[in-house]
């Protein structure tokens, strides 16, 4: 393991540089053909604790793609999975984030340098991956995109993970080289399934078809990855009134705030006072989202 001095304008955080005998080197990356060399990374070694998993999938996610790998990562983190992804728009930047926001590992594979985010208006999200999770690159330090750098970056995403998850991919999503290289690596592909008239799931069906496995819930990713829910916090006793209903308004994940006056038949201003309540108790927290959640 080499420490490296990252570029005070890109990154304040050390650049590490792995050689692929290092005791470091992620031993899944010796499946492939063509290993990195070398691989350069910022942040936390324990963000690539296992097990993990890769969920991948277009840019141009609909609400219906976000919010299905929202739900997917969560149950995977809240069950001790390291979410693994290529930071870009759409899909991977909300398996970021949630993973993130849930508190669990992240791992995010850049086809630039380790300390060039892209796209740049990731530039925050990238700092605090270096901060939480962990960034990977082939890539030497300051190295801009080119062309090819990316599905070069797909095979190590697929490599890292024994399960690669696609959450909408059209025919021409980078997604799908993600799944073919890890098909071609014996690694399992599984996919969300989207409407038949949606272009950003033509991609990502054809893989069903093909025999891809079927995640029709978060419960069945779970289970192709060999992983128990947590056990449910059970209901505090003696709750008041106003912050019992916010309470059982929970009980199914996170809840976005302006959901719970109906959810609850409080008013905003109850609501709000409830969650203060129970936040005060250490019973809920907020996300990064404004979302609410039990703790």
């Amino acid at each position: 393991m080499i420490p490296l001095q990252a570029t005070p304008t890109r990154s304040e955080s050390r650049i590490l540089c792995w050689e692929s005998d290092d005791p470091e080197y992620p031993r899944e990356l010796r499946d492939l053909a063509q290993p990195p060399q070398q691989l350069y990374a910022i942040g936390r070694e324990s963000a690539l604790a296992k097990p993990r998993v890769a969920i991948v999938g277009t840019r141009n996610c609909t609400g219906y793609g976000e919010r299905a790998t929202r739900t997917i990562t969560r149950a995977l983190v809240r069950a001790g999975a390291s979410v693994v992804s290529g930071m870009a728009r759409g899909i991977d930047a909300a398996a970021h984030r949630t993973a993130l926001e849930e508190g669990g590992n992240t791992v995010a594979v850049l086809g630039t340098g380790v300390d060039v985010p892209y796209p740049v208006g990731h530039r925050q999200l990238h700092a605090v991956i270096a901060e939480k999770g962990i960034v990977l690159s082939e890539n030497p330090p300051g190295a801009r995109a080119a062309k090819g750098s990316f599905p070069k970056r797909n095979r190590i995403i697929a490599a890292l993970a024994p399960m690669t998850i696609v959450v909408e991919a059209g025919f021409r999503s980078g997604a799908l080289n993600t799944a073919g290289q890890a098909l071609e690596l014996n690694r399992t592909v599984a996919v969300v399934p989207g409407p038949i008239d949606s272009e950003q799931s033509r991609g990502s069906n054809q893989l069903l078809r093909d025999g891809a496995g079927f995640i029709a819930s978060a419960a069945d990713a779970l289970s192709l990855l060999g992983l128990k829910p947590p056990k449910e916090t059970s209901a505090p006793p003696l709750l008041p009134d106003s912050e019992q209903k916010i309470w059982d308004a929970l009980a199914g994940g996170f809840v976005q705030t302006d959901s719970l006056p109906s959810a609850t038949g409080l008013t905003l201003a109850e609501c709000l006072a409830a969650i203060t309540s129970l936040e005060i108790m250490g019973l809920v927290e907020c996300s990064l989202a404004g979302e609410i959640r039990r703790r």
